[in-house]
């Protein structure tokens, strides 16, 4: 293990959540065994890959995660969909909870906490019901979509809604778990939590092989470091030979990321208030910064952001022309991908995979902004309406 921020070192510790020198980031770094292969694995999911998950788990808090599908885009070109809105609640950050949670619980934790923009609220809660832990939640007030909010509640989490976007939140919440040693953090500057999103690399590898880009959302930031960290243990072990360059995708009213790499930055300039009509990216001080830049820089990748116009677009079409529906921050990075092929820097011919992160099911109010026709009828005169459309098409 060791400090992204001031570089102390650490052999591996479970209990070891932030730095104990200066309370940065840190890093975990893994060798898979000699041995390891992926013709020997067995089962599916995030713990198929149990031998490349740093740390020891004598109970898994498991609901079946990742094993996502991988979807060919209809028109027969080497580009395709990492649809994690297939996970059991419905987003990418099960991949990560599960390691999380059982982490927790292994370590002997009763409460849990999390401040979220809603997938990190709807994951957790779940798997916290299932391990029997508390699991207080910190959202920003009036700003989660409905859906996310509705799963929390199911689950039984107490909600404690701030004031203010996410990042005072996540300010809050790194407080609490420092000057509590009770309470178990489960956001992504939790290192082990990225143990699990990893998987994705290896799902994506093990299926088509390498890609030449990996387009991800870029929120808070872990998900993109935590695929390039995955594609980088299997470059190191020598089953792949090269790594996908990563691309990030923010929502231009919340991209502190994409203008310093735009911009050839060293440290991006965090914004105060975000906004865009993609919530579950609406952060203007990511946390994982530094990683998600390692990843970009170290993968010779880049980062690009769009508008709300064309994230809303890029959800339209992704669904009447693939049948995908996916919520508005996760088709950030088919806008991006749409963006980088209008400006040249990605040929038709790549092969491409996009992060699709979460299912449109998690904001359905951004589903029903789409257009659609809706017209009252007699029932007895459908075929009226049918004849109209044919006779006006041919």
């Amino acid at each position: 293990m060791r400090c992204i921020e001031c570089g102390f070192q650490s052999e591996l510790d479970q209990k070891m959540i932030t730095c104990p020198r200066c309370g940065g980031i840190m890093e975990i770094s893994v060798k898979l065994p000699s041995s390891f292969s992926f013709s020997n694995l067995r089962g599916r999911g995030v713990w198929r890959y149990s031998q490349a998950i740093a740390g020891n788990y004598k109970k898994i808090i498991s609901i079946n995660e990742g094993g996502t599908p991988l979807i060919r885009t209809r028109t027969g070109k080497e580009v395709y969909f990492k649809f994690e809105g297939a996970n059991p609640t419905g987003s990418f950050k099960d991949r990560g909870m599960t390691v999380a949670i059982s982490s927790a619980v292994n370590e002997g934790y009763k409460i849990v906490v999390a401040a979220s923009t809603g997938n990190t609220a709807a994951s957790a809660a779940a798997y916290s019901a299932r391990a029997g832990l508390r699991i207080y939640l910190v959202l920003p007030k009036d700003k989660v979509a409905i859906g996310k909010l509705a799963q929390s509640i199911l689950y039984g989490a107490t909600i404690l809604e701030v004031e203010g976007s996410f990042d005072i939140g996540m300010k809050a919440v790194i407080k609490l778990y420092k000057e509590m040693g009770l309470v178990y953090p489960l956001n992504s500057f939790n290192p082990w939590r990225l143990e699990g999103q990893k998987t994705i690399a290896y799902e994506i590898t093990e299926e088509i092989g390498v890609p030449d880009y990996v387009f991800v959302p870029v929120g808070n930031a872990g998900n993109i470091y935590a695929i390039w960290k995955g594609f980088s243990e299997l470059m190191n072990l020598g089953i792949i030979d090269r790594i996908p360059r990563m691309v990030g995708v923010q929502a231009e009213g919340a991209s502190p990321i994409a203008k310093a790499i735009i911009n050839n930055q060293e440290a991006p300039q965090f914004v105060e208030n975000p906004e865009t009509i993609a919530t579950a990216i609406r952060i203007g001080k990511p946390v994982n910064w530094k990683k998600a830049m390692k990843a970009i820089k170290e993968s010779q990748g880049t980062a690009i952001y769009v508008n709300d116009a064309e994230i809303m677009e890029a959800q339209r079409e992704l669904a009447r022309t693939e049948g995908i529906g996916a919520e508005p921050a996760s088709v950030a990075s088919f806008a991006g991908y749409k963006k980088a092929i209008e400006q040249g820097w990605v040929d038709r011919d790549n092969k491409v995979v996009m992060i699709l992160t979460g299912h449109s099911l998690k904001d359905p109010d951004s589903m029903i902004r789409s257009s659609a026709r809706r017209i009252v009828v007699n029932p007895d005169h459908l075929e009226n309406i049918i004849l109209g459309d044919l006779n006006a098409s041919s």
